[in-house]
């Protein structure tokens, strides 16, 4: 094990009924003003705004919206959202909603009380955001990311054609409730939790000491997450399936399963660019790459991959856990190539070129990959 210091800012309320159930005694800590964050307003149609704002209300709060927040964030939206915190003088950002929502969220609370721009500090200068950011709570509305877990965030800059990860504020609670995912569409709840899977896989096979116990969580976590993708093909509504998958998510991405160890998240840089060039659907981009990018370090980890097969799907072998992974992607109904991907422009070899050449190359990997490499990885997605 590395050596770590591990603290955990989130108090989570989870269950159903839990904003019903809690958050009235949660806002008396923070001030008047509540800036109320969702995205397109699907949160209108399923009850949850009603609720949500009707809890707001009734406690004295006096809201201002920022809505239209995309599934893929951009700069300019954390703008726009960091100038309304100013202008209303806003006390609790809270956000209702996926990562997208999150993530947009944790940077304005973070931007909001500095006149200097986070982009360029985080992105461009590698510094550390000064000031003391808004309070953030959220609730959350459709899981996978764990984002409701700490202070990371992921930022499209459109000019730029980065997406890319930026640290601001971590909630200081959240609020799970499975209801809440139930009306998401079939789709998005798979690649939702295809994205906790990797989150797992890609812990997990970060270069590190083997037999540790993080390794045994993320196994856990791998194995209790196909189990209740599994179930949810055969039932999308089953509750605990849903449950299950929720806090799955927030296990994934909470810091436990990284205390003490390296992590090989490269396969996620490369959906980050694919995402910054093609707007794709994140968990979708992450289920074409996975099995293409472990055929590429499979032999380099023979162990961890026999390991994880056996634990995750019952199959013997290091190439054989990486097809049975194939096959569950395929099971699942998701994308297994880039020509299946929803993309607001022609993925083509000239893109894909772009792509790579714009991969942030992370050294914990059991391979350290140039951007040649990345390119082949992305053709073979084709």
């Amino acid at each position: 094990m590395e050596n770590f210091v591990y603290e955990y800012p989130t108090k989570v309320y989870f269950g159903k009924g839990a904003a019903r159930q809690h958050l009235a005694n949660i806002l008396p800590a923070y001030g008047p003003n509540v800036l109320l964050a969702y995205g397109g307003g699907s949160i209108k149609k399923n009850g949850v705004y009603d609720e949500i704002a009707g809890i707001l209300k009734e406690n004295g709060k006096t809201v201002t919206e920022f809505t239209g927040i995309m599934s893929n964030p951009t700069w300019e939206k954390v703008r726009e959202g960091a100038k309304l915190a100013r202008e209303n003088k806003i006390d609790l950002v809270l956000a209702v909603g996926g990562g997208s929502v999150m993530d947009c969220c944790k940077v304005v609370c973070a931007q909001a009380v500095t006149d200097e721009d986070l982009w360029e500090v985080e992105m461009v200068r590698h510094g550390i955001p000064a000031g003391k950011p808004i309070p953030l709570g959220a609730v959350v509305t459709a899981s996978g990311t764990g984002a409701e877990m700490n202070g990371g965030a992921v930022i499209t800059n459109e000019s730029a054609k980065i997406k890319g990860g930026m640290f601001a504020a971590a909630p200081r609670f959240a609020i799970l409730d499975p209801d809440y995912t139930m009306t998401l569409p079939r789709m998005q709840v798979l690649s939702g939790a295809f994205d906790t899977l990797s989150h797992a896989m890609e812990t997990y096979f970060g270069r590190s000491d083997r037999d540790n116990v993080s390794d045994e969580v993320a196994l856990a976590i791998m194995r209790s997450t196909v189990v209740n993708m599994r179930t949810l093909l055969r039932d999308i509504n089953d509750d605990t399936a849903r449950s299950n998958l929720m806090w799955t998510s927030a296990m994934a991405e909470n810091g436990i399963l990284k205390v003490g160890r390296r992590t090989d998240f490269e396969c996620h840089q490369i959906e980050h660019q694919l995402g910054a060039y093609t707007d794709c659907n994140h968990g979708q981009g992450l289920a074409v790459l996975h099995p293409v990018y472990y055929r590429h370090i499979v032999k380099d980890a023979p162990e961890k991959f026999a390991r994880m097969g056996q634990a995750v799907f019952g199959v013997d072998g290091a190439v054989a856990a990486v097809e049975a992974l194939a096959a569950f992607i395929k099971e699942c109904g998701l994308p297994t190539k880039l020509s299946q991907l929803r993309s607001r422009t022609e993925i083509t070899p000239e893109l894909l070129r772009q792509v790579a050449d714009s991969t942030n190359l992370l050294p914990n990997g059991y391979q350290q990959f140039t951007h040649d490499e990345i390119y082949e990885i992305l053709m073979e997605c084709i």
